[in-house]
């Protein structure tokens, strides 16, 4: 929620004024930032970063935006770098080095990420089990699906779930 660059210091998100003021005061008394927070009945919470530099960063740059759309729309097939490849118009080598020069991964690890989030979108917002998410997203079951929810998000199902 917070972005220290050298001289500035920005603040997004809901709520985004009082994290940026604690951040602050913790710069001198990280003491007094945790009472501040504790009187102010403001919990820690996770960064947003995870969520929104990656989207912005993939848009950023063209061929990355590109397969990013085509991946969206076939999370339930498999996938394909060559096929990736020809939809984002350049060869599999380029998109390749292109995903990792911008998002810091391969093309398959950035397609499985955009599976899980749309399985997180999914429990989060519909009454739909586990076994029905993961073949919407292309498992084959809700197995592998929880260890890749748990392995990215560091949450269980009945967690994500919870929170709506």
């Amino acid at each position: 929620m917070i972005v220290n660059a050298s001289r500035f210091v920005t603040a997004g998100a809901a709520l985004a004024h009082l994290d940026l003021a604690l951040w602050f005061i913790r710069r001198r008394s990280p003491a007094l930032a945790a009472l501040t927070a504790r009187y102010l009945v403001v919990d820690s919470r996770p960064s947003q970063a995870a969520f929104a530099i990656p989207h912005h960063l993939a848009h950023s740059d063209p061929f990355v935006e590109r397969f990013e759309r085509w991946a969206r729309r076939r999370l339930a097939n498999g996938f394909s770098l060559d096929e990736a490849a020809h939809a984002a118009g350049t060869s599999p080598r380029t998109l390749t080095r292109r995903l990792q020069s911008v998002m810091g991964k391969s093309p398959l690890s950035y397609f499985q990420d955009l599976r899980v989030e749309r399985a997180v979108h999914l429990l989060q917002t519909s009454h739909l089990g586990i076994d029905e998410i993961a073949a919407r997203v292309g498992y084959a079951n809700g197995v592998t699906l929880r260890t890749l929810i748990r392995r990215k998000t560091g949450r269980g199902v009945r967690e994500l779930k919870a929170r709506t």
